[in-house]
């Protein structure tokens, strides 16, 4: 795993709850020294990368109360299910997540490989830094789709996963209902796609299926942080992910082409992995919930940090909103769509907001 450092140097003595994990799991030795270094991931756990002798491994701690402005809370059990979804992963695709090294789910921890960013970087920064691929785009749609179909139809699985009470308090209550209660005139179809999307059960869902959390590998995309790991609607997964390829044409003018060409590439390739259902059905379900999770990412409980400037807010709320009302069939139409609302609202939010 490689997110960057929180800061410089080591970070703060983890406690003796950490240091005694490595212990009885037998990743460290006693009077081992141990170098601990905050990282920075994302707002629902605490993460360390941690240096011994010879080795570097990362350790990951869920957080009761999330990291944001708004009062977010969540059940810790949830590390439990993101072991358990790695480990699905790694039987079907092993180098598709870090080897996986130990877990005590009573305290919340786990343990996995640390990999360096120089060899695994996050798609993320490549895409914010203007080094777009869309083969890399088109490799995360092929491994998601790979993913969702080893796991539809399932029973094992579906009660493993049944974890609604878990994605209800990190996707559906925070992206869904919080975005509805901000709009009331788009508040029953963004209700209509929350009661649907809790209602759909037919895949291992990732649910965080975002480029903060994917590394590109030497072998292909890295998965990270399945923390919202559910047996529901695929179509989450997709929707998620195209998402944050739409949200970056906004801030990476330069590499609009090559973003939206990605995100047409991540569908198809995912797509053509679908066989447990209709191909159009589910194409037009994530085409419906893409608009929703746009404007969630202005309006939710957890906004983008990227969209600073309020003529993009004003674009995606305006797009969405046109989207919600007027849904498209499939999730190549909504990227036509938002590459026009680009084109031409752009334009007119510099005229709203330049008087």
């Amino acid at each position: 795993m490689s997110p960057t450092p929180a800061q410089a140097g080591p970070g703060p003595e983890p406690g003796t709850t950490l240091t005694d994990f490595l212990i009885a799991h037998k990743l460290a030795g006693p009077a081992a020294p141990a170098r601990w270094t905050p990282l920075a991931g994302g707002v629902s756990s605490d993460l360390w990368r941690v240096d011994l002798p010879g080795r570097s491994l990362c350790v990951k701690r869920a957080l009761a109360k999330l990291k944001v402005a708004a009062d977010w809370q969540a059940p810790v059990s949830r590390n439990a299910y993101e072991w358990a979804w790695m480990r699905f992963a790694s039987r079907h695709r092993p180098d598709s997540v870090p080897d996986l090294l130990a877990h005590d789910p009573e305290a919340g921890l786990f343990a996995m490989a640390y990999l360096p960013p120089e060899r695994y970087p996050m798609w993320k920064g490549q895409l914010l830094d203007g080094e777009v691929r869309v083969a890399t785009a088109a490799a995360v749609g092929e491994l998601l789709g790979s993913l969702h179909a080893a796991s539809a139809g399932d029973a094992a699985l579906a009660a493993e996963f049944a974890t609604d009470d878990n994605f209800h308090a990190l996707r559906i209550e925070p992206y869904l209902s919080a975005t509805a209660a901000a709009h009331p005139d788009l508040r029953d179809i963004l209700q209509g796609l929350a009661d649907r999307t809790a209602t759909t059960h037919l895949a291992l869902v990732h649910g965080d299926v975002s480029p903060k959390n994917i590394l590109v590998g030497p072998s292909g995309p890295v998965l990270l942080d399945a923390e919202c790991a559910w047996y529901g609607d695929p179509a989450f997964d997709l929707a998620f992910c195209v998402n944050h390829l739409l949200l970056k044409s906004l801030v990476v003018p330069g590499r609009r082409a090559e973003l939206l060409r990605s995100a047409r590439a991540l569908a198809e390739e995912y797509v053509r992995c679908v066989d447990w259902e209709p191909r159009s059905a589910l194409d037009e379900r994530a085409a419906t919930l893409l608009p929703a999770l746009l404007l969630a990412r202005v309006d939710g409980k957890s906004p983008v940090e990227y969209l600073t400037d309020d003529r993009h807010r004003w674009l995606v709320r305006t797009a969405a909103a046109a989207l919600l009302r007027a849904p498209a069939a499939a999730v190549a139409d909504v990227v036509d769509t938002w590459e026009t609302a680009l084109a031409r609202g752009e334009t007119n939010a510099q005229s709203r907001h330049g008087a």
